[in-house]
């Protein structure tokens, strides 16, 4: 079939797509080219092919989402990938969709900004019951990540739900508690989450961040944008890259990450859950995307005998080993330690004994986080020592 990848009213490229993979065939013809997905190369004034596969079947929900065998049998699929048509390719992270070439459907009239949406593909995926006859028109068939998911609409409010993982269900709670971390660390761009209970499992609630005029491009995307040097580490040229682009305040804003990180045990900050925003009218960077997706932390998976705060854990996205990650952060002097103290009441206050998680496992989270900010707090006294020795 043939379809012109459209972001929002303008058209950006032709293509020919595989009527049952939905995989791009040809690259027809080129039209704006200015509004094409950050990363993706242009020769000759045609875009490769092969990144914009990548970057069109990324959209939609990755093979390792719990459930989603099961889920794609309800929904009459075999692979994720067919979704995308089913909804225009349409996302609730940027404003790009395909429209048929001999189609005249409208972006206002179909976007999910603006537009209801159906719920039935959000519920398949947690596993409730089909409906007799399924809408497949939902932006929860191109949304990322292996936990469960689905957006919903609240109020007027576009918001995303996660589940967590067994055996504790602990990803919901650690972002509520990562929320309140960051009001600690007195951060302003963050995204806000709330745990919901239903029967007895948490999930976590959060409004989505990026509006009709918006869109969120990963740090894996600006890190295509240029050609890496073998000379550069990951973080230079993540670095780099952002400043080619023009996106202000990133240095920063790594620093804050990186800390906040630290300080929640972070194991899964990949390049795909950081980024930034743009405006897709005048295609200016506005900044960083506040900080999201923070739940695979707090030692979520393990065992609570085997926690241990100041262990080695792995780290991303720059370095595996967390030493040589917090070098990285140029300036600890900002950190409010004051405040931290008050994190041993946060927990337990947010983390309350349910048929998951015991007193006994909330005590050694208590402990672990506890022990994390002395560390962190040795590390800002061994660079303030650091600067003053250079000074002298």
């Amino acid at each position: 079939m043939r379809c012109i990848l459209m972001n929002k009213d303008m058209p950006v490229v032709e293509l020919e797509l595989d009527d049952d993979t939905a995989t791009i065939l040809k690259v027809m013809k080129s039209f704006e080219l200015d509004f094409l997905p950050v990363g993706i190369d242009v020769k000759n004034g045609i875009p490769n092919k092969k990144e914009l596969n990548e970057w069109w079947l990324g959209r939609s929900i990755p093979a390792s989402r719990l459930g989603l065998r099961t889920a794609l049998e309800q929904l009459g699929v075999q692979y994720p990938e067919q979704l995308l048509l089913k909804c225009y390719g349409l996302s609730l992270s940027d404003q790009y969709w395909m429209k048929s070439v001999n189609s005249e459907v409208e972006w206002k009239h179909i976007n999910f900004f603006e537009n209801d949406f159906s719920d039935d593909v959000g519920n398949i995926l947690f596993g409730e019951p089909a409906a007799q006859r399924i809408d497949l028109m939902s932006p929860c068939n191109t949304s990322d990540g292996w936990l469960k998911k689905k957006w919903k609409i609240i109020g007027s409010k576009r918001c995303l739900v996660k589940s967590g993982s067994n055996p504790y269900m602990q990803e919901p709670i650690n972002e509520a508690f990562g929320t309140r971390l960051h009001r600690r660390l007195g951060c302003k761009n963050y995204v806000p989450y709330e745990v919901i209970w239903e029967n007895g499992v948490p999930y976590c609630v959060c409004e989505n961040f990026i509006n009709v005029d918006t869109e969120l491009v990963s740090a894996v995307s600006i890190n295509r944008s240029m050609k890496k040097s073998s000379q550069f580490s990951s973080y230079e040229h993540f670095l780099k890259a952002c400043d080619r682009l023009g996106i202000p305040g990133m240095k920063k804003f790594i620093d804050y990450m990186l800390v906040f990180d630290y300080l929640l045990a972070n194991t899964d900050r990949h390049f795909g859950n950081f980024g930034a925003i743009r405006n897709v009218k005048t295609l200016e960077w506005t900044g960083p995307a506040p900080v999201f997706d923070s739940g695979t932390s707090l030692w979520h998976d393990r065992l609570t005998r085997v926690i241990n705060p100041l262990e080695e854990i792995e780290t991303k996205p720059f370095y595996t080993n967390v030493s040589r990650q917090m070098k990285l952060v140029s300036d600890f002097s900002w950190i409010p330690f004051e405040e931290l103290k008050y994190l041993k009441d946060d927990i337990r206050e947010i983390f309350v004994p349910t048929k998951f998680i015991d007193e006994e496992r909330i005590e050694v989270l208590l402990n672990a986080v506890t022990g994390r900010v002395e560390e962190l707090q040795d590390m800002a006294m061994r660079q303030k020592k650091q600067y003053t020795l250079g000074g002298l």
